[in-house]
């Protein structure tokens, strides 16, 4: 690609993949609300409210392809989620389709199904059950990149992601951890496919246990590596295991399932 837009640049994920997907194209166009530091000699910075429309339509001009990982992170007020998850993600979805329509990796979360049980084994078809205001407004990510598919032909990888950090935390993370690694893996293979479509999948690396079934999307050819399983005597030794009809133990989006509802 000759330029790759990496919305969210300076949150949790998307400051690694910042120098972890440089690789991709000649140029990173990087933006969030927050401080991006100092540019790279291959990078641009590119500051920008997903709630602006027009400054939203001016970042997307000129890119290849964008990895979306902009927008509120966790739960919180409906007013800011709405304005960069709800806003925010149309106006990228209207900027892309009046700009060439650039593929999309879309970072959706395991909290827009985060109501089903950890007994239960879902795959890409699984209808949503979210678990807050924040899985909503993924699930209206989800819907949006399924209705510009159908309706204009802009493809989007909708990726679930379940827990991605250097290593697992906790217990719950152990099914459903994802190696930064194996992300990369997969954004590559997003990008390299020939056709891409509009498909649904979990975000998890190779562990032992999981909740997530991909094999309805074998056909992208991504193999996680890596797994959670080193880490869990860490974790045993570590950390009490939770009651049993704790959140953590009995829902998939874990504690996410008993927080409350953020009023503005």
């Amino acid at each position: 690609m000759k330029r790759l837009l990496i919305t969210g640049a300076a949150g949790g994920l998307g400051h690694v993949m910042r120098g972890r997907l440089a690789h991709l194209a000649d140029t990173l166009r990087l933006s969030d609300i927050a401080d991006l530091g100092e540019a790279a000699p291959n990078e641009e910075l590119v500051p920008c409210d997903l709630g602006d429309k027009a400054a939203v339509e001016a970042l997307v001009a000129g890119c290849d392809g964008i990895v979306h990982f902009g927008g509120k992170s966790v739960e919180g007020p409906w007013s800011v989620i709405s304005n960069a998850n709800i806003d925010g993600v149309f106006n990228l979805y209207e900027a892309a389709r009046k700009h060439g329509m650039p593929r999309i990796v879309f970072a959706s979360s395991n909290h827009a199904i985060g109501f089903y049980k950890q007994d239960q084994r879902i795959d890409n078809t699984a209808l949503p059950r979210p678990d807050g205001l924040y899985g909503v407004s993924k699930v209206f990510g989800e819907a949006l990149a399924s209705a510009y598919h159908d309706k204009f032909g802009q493809e989007t990888a909708i990726v679930r992601i379940g827990s991605s950090f250097p290593e697992p935390r906790d217990h719950r993370m152990l099914s459903t951890w994802l190696s930064y690694d194996d992300f990369v893996r997969l954004i590559e293979r997003i990008f390299d496919v020939p056709k891409l479509g509009c498909p649904i999948l979990y975000g998890v690396s190779d562990n032992a246990t999981t909740f997530w079934d991909n094999s309805g999307v074998a056909w992208l050819g991504w193999q996680p590596q890596d797994s959670s399983e080193p880490f869990r005597a860490k974790i045993d030794g570590s950390r009490p295991k939770p009651a049993a009809d704790a959140p953590e133990v009995v829902y998939q989006g874990g504690t996410f399932c008993a927080d409350t509802i953020h009023e503005d």
